[in-house]
């Protein structure tokens, strides 16, 4: 199986790292404007890779992505170089989109001449509306990372508070990735109890602990990005993931950024995932609250969408 990564920065790095020890692939080819450290980080990372299972990591151009089952985008700007770090701006990462979408305008087009039918995974910021824009450009086979690692993030928060194993967990976020996604609290489980009703029975203030993790989770990003400049590692193995989930077709259920006809938009929701991409979407149980903010999610994703100015012509897609 071939993986192409374009876009070597820290993301794509890490990206490339969490492929190569997961045995994802067995040849994956990084592109890069800058060549010479695309070349770099491959030489780096390939005497680490004799570890792993075999796999052939080289840099090269987009003719080399000839072959590649999937393509993930890393590049563009990230949040602290294009101002998206202030915990109180309600755009958060669509600040992004505008310079990003321009960038992808440029990548998308060169990656579908080599390798037209290959599956796109977004991993750049802001992930969701710039799959739309790859949608846009006239390639359906395109997914976000969505907020696969915003759910990791409130299964992790939520444990710790508890003291238990994230897996003993099922919590999920939805939505877009970014400052409007949704929290699913009313049909959050352990061991099927819920999860509300654990967290009174632990002594805990239901209202403030909800408040807490949603800000921990919503702004990860901005405290790790305070730390070490870049969110990379956790984005990066959970890219990784989602290309060992389509690549080995395992229809396993998760929350992946798709285009959904019902929203008009590419958020996400728990799907079905495979090498298709999703094959179905399980509609959640959501309170009404919880209904109406992902509906004003969707809608954040729709008005950054419809303001922007394609370079290529748009065609109608499924």
């Amino acid at each position: 199986m071939k993986v192409g990564i374009v876009g070597v920065g820290a993301v794509g790095s890490a990206c490339l790292l969490s492929l190569v020890t997961r045995g994802v692939a067995r040849e994956i080819v990084v592109v890069d404007k800058n060549r010479e450290r695309a070349r770099g980080v491959v030489t780096d990372i390939q005497y680490g890779a004799t570890l792993s299972d075999a796999v052939e990591v080289h840099e090269g151009d987009y003719s080399d992505l000839v072959g590649a089952e999937l393509v993930m985008i890393t590049a563009g700007v990230n949040e602290k170089a294009g101002g998206a770090t202030d915990r109180n701006d309600p755009a958060g990462r669509l600040r992004l989109f505008e310079t990003n979408a321009g960038i992808y305008q440029e990548i998308v087009p060169q990656v579908l001449r080599a390798t037209p039918g290959t599956m796109i995974l977004v991993v750049t910021d802001p992930p969701d509306p710039l799959a739309d824009v790859v949608r846009l450009l006239g390639h359906p086979r395109v997914l976000s990372t969505g907020t696969l690692l915003d759910t990791l993030r409130f299964r992790f928060h939520v444990v710790r508070r508890l003291k238990l194993n994230p897996a003993s967990v099922d919590a999920m976020v939805v939505g877009e990735h970014g400052t409007s996604e949704v929290f699913l609290w009313s049909s959050a489980r352990v061991g099927g109890k819920p999860l509300l009703q654990l967290i009174v029975q632990a002594g805990q203030d239901p209202e403030q602990l909800q408040r807490e993790i949603e800000n921990e989770v919503r702004y990860a990003n901005i405290t790790i990005i305070e730390g070490i400049g870049a969110s990379q590692y956790g984005i990066g193995m959970v890219s990784a993931r989602i290309a060992e989930m389509v690549l080995r077709d395992e229809r396993v259920v998760v929350p992946i950024g798709a285009y959904s006809s019902k929203y008009g938009v590419t958020l996400s929701l728990p799907s079905v995932l495979g090498r298709d991409g999703v094959a179905q979407v399980l509609e959640p149980e959501m309170s009404d609250e919880e209904q109406g903010k992902l509906e004003r999610s969707a809608e954040a994703i729709s008005k950054a969408v419809a303001h922007l100015e394609l370079k290529t012509p748009q065609r109608k897609t499924a």
